[in-house]
């Protein structure tokens, strides 16, 4: 079906409209979840897409239109999806309106984190958080000495926002040199860049919520970011995400704790940052234990839409916590069992792509399957295609292996022209812990 599945039945009707920021899969998948407490005709998605119900129009950096939209619908909450409007600003300007409407994220100097990578290694070294030794640029020209000290095998990154796209990791001098040669075409070659060590390990995505008091984690993910089976060939935005990862254990989950949340935590604290809302560590654990990779400061995408589907307790709830500094006292439940998200995208992404083609068969899959658009539009009453990640599957299993069976089971059953997916979702052999 086109909208996941929603029981109306059990719907816990509260008096707030919510406002939700952005136009993917991820903006989807919170819809869906604050809808099932607030129904979806009290949340409004600025500016959606075709398959999210209640979807409007609007520039996402425009924050007077914004305001405006929220005060015409008597809509009191934003939740940001992106990060570029939380980059831009968008919590202080509310914080700076007279309106009371509530924008839950961190402040614009916090979401440096995400924003300029140079600003979040600058902060991990010095709050001693747990991560690989790196050296920062300002010319492209400036870093072939490292590189062929390194003999290419390092970690070349763009310091500003790219879309998941900015990150080149290099095996040899001959692809550093064309991950050199990229990063001067796109951004010039007077451009803000930093190399680091590359990690050998497995890779995992954990996020949780920040308030005054604490950070408090959702279920450990997993995401697939290059484009081909065996992870080859370019990073994407994301290809599929899995939850709970079963290597997670207690013993893991205290180190990365000791090692990465708390200094993290502790040093937000100490630079007297503005943060309430989402916090994303991105983390690999290679032989010398966990090391952060990078912060996003909302939402990884594709890790929310099976996050969102493996939590039980309110979001509505959690957010509320957040702005109460109360999230310390709310005990976080999950929803038994694995989940599983297959991305279908565009033939040709993540470079260039086609779009506008039919999509055929969202009406055949099961009641339990969600579909949470990130690419579409209607068209002439048909849903088409208009991005370059389009769909995600998701569904659940007992165990890993059935999640993954019925995911791609339901993935067959949707269809469109150049369509493309990855068939070894959640089937990565990692490499510290043997599956």
């Amino acid at each position: 079906m086109a909208t996941p599945y929603i029981d109306e039945e059990n719907i816990k009707l509260t008096p707030e409209k919510m406002a939700i920021i952005g136009s993917g899969g991820r903006e989807h998948a919170l819809a869906w979840k604050f809808a099932q407490e607030l129904h979806w005709d009290n949340v409004y998605t600025l500016p959606g897409n075709a398959g999210i119900p209640n979807s409007h129009p609007m520039d996402i950096n425009d924050f007077e239109a914004i305001e405006a939209f929220c005060k015409e619908h008597e809509i009191s909450s934003i939740f940001v999806g992106p990060e570029a409007p939380l980059a831009n600003g968008i919590v202080n300007y509310f914080q700076e309106s007279k309106s009371k409407i509530k924008a839950l994220g961190p402040g614009k100097v916090a979401a440096q984190l995400e924003s300029s990578k140079i600003f979040s290694k600058k902060f991990m070294e010095k709050h001693g958080v747990a991560t690989s030794p790196f050296q920062a640029f300002e010319r492209v020209s400036d870093a072939q000495a490292l590189v062929i000290e390194k003999e290419g095998n390092l970690v070349i990154k763009y310091d500003g926002l790219a879309g998941g796209k900015g990150v080149y990791v290099c095996d040899s001098i001959t692809e550093a040199n064309e991950a050199l040669e990229e990063l001067r075409t796109n951004y010039g070659e007077d451009c803000p860049f930093l190399i680091e060590d590359k990690i050998v390990g497995d890779e995992i995505s954990i996020i949780g919520f920040v308030d005054n008091q604490c950070i408090k984690l959702l279920l450990p993910s997993q995401d697939h970011k290059q484009l081909n089976d065996g992870d080859t060939g370019p990073n994407t935005g994301g290809m599929g995400a899995f939850c709970p990862v079963p290597f997670w254990d207690e013993e893991l989950r205290d180190l990365v704790q000791k090692t990465i949340v708390q200094p993290t935590f502790d040093g937000i604290q100490a630079e007297n940052m503005y943060y309430k809302g989402v916090i994303y560590f991105g983390i690999m654990i290679g032989a010398d234990g966990p090391q952060l990779l990078e912060y996003n400061v909302r939402f990884g995408d594709p890790e929310t839409e099976v996050l969102l589907p493996s939590l039980k307790t309110s979001l509505f709830e959690i957010f509320r916590t957040c702005f109460s500094n109360m999230l310390t006292n709310l005990p976080f439940e999950f929803n038994e069992g694995y989940f599983v998200d297959i991305v279908q995208v565009s033939g040709g992404y993540p470079k260039a792509y086609p779009k506008g083609y039919a999509i055929e068969g969202l009406d055949t899959v099961q009641e339990d399957t969600l579909v949470f658009h990130a690419g579409t539009k209607l068209e002439n009453d048909q849903i088409v295609t208009n991005g370059g990640r389009v769909l995600n599957i998701v569904c659940q299993g007992n165990t890993l292996e059935e999640a993954i069976e019925k995911a791609y089971s339901e993935c067959a059953k949707i269809t469109f022209k150049d369509q493309y997916y990855r068939k070894d979702i959640g089937q990565r052999k990692n490499i510290m812990f043997k599956a």
